[in-house]
């Protein structure tokens, strides 16, 4: 069984937003979750046209953020990002807190890195060509402007909770196709 559901990610924001009445809060709620889900195709357009025009990312690591800025800072980091092969990811929100102007989210990170990549980060792998799990704690700020676009991320992690190597059976088809290509393995 795959250890990452990507649509568990915005499942506790469907909830929550199918039970808010607050129009503000529907607004907040929807443009976080068709970020989400645009990270998730990946849609990099889809995702830009979620943000406010002038984002302002702040990604705090050892007292200091390392967050990409401008619209031009942010379209190169999600780029990035997809071209890193690590956006297959799933967001286990324990915490929800929610405002006229921001959504809080809190749980764990799932993410599946490829081995060379999760290296080249400095993080302890022991098999470059094996693929792995990595899971953070993560608290993270979704500031939304009057026009109910994303300003920004602002997020606090704790660094790896865990890493672990996974076997093909454990991956997801969506990463099985991106990284590994059309090998058989279970849907």
């Amino acid at each position: 069984m795959p250890v990452i559901d990507p649509q568990r990610t915005w499942a506790p924001l469907e909830e929550r937003l199918s039970a808010t009445k607050d129009e503000r809060h529907r607004v907040v709620l929807n443009v976080v979750i068709e970020h989400m889900k645009a990270e998730a195709a990946p849609d990099l357009d889809r995702l830009m046209a979620t943000l406010s025009p002038t984002p302002d990312y702040h990604f705090w690591n050892g007292g200091q953020d390392v967050g990409p800025k401008t619209t031009d800072g942010v379209r190169t980091y999600y780029a990035n990002f997809v071209a890193s092969r690590s956006n297959v990811l799933e967001f286990v929100i324990d915490r929800l807190v929610l405002d006229d102007h921001c959504l809080v989210t809190e749980g764990y990170l799932k993410q599946i890195y490829p081995g060379s990549y999760a290296a080249q980060l400095g993080l302890p792998v022991d098999d470059e060509s094996a693929d792995y799990l990595v899971v953070n704690r993560l608290l993270l700020l979704w500031p939304v402007d009057e026009d109910g676009l994303v300003q920004g991320e602002d997020s606090y992690s704790s660094g790896p909770a865990s890493i672990t190597k996974l076997s093909l059976d454990e991956l997801p088809r969506q990463y099985i196709d991106l990284v590994h290509g059309s090998q058989d393995a279970p849907a």
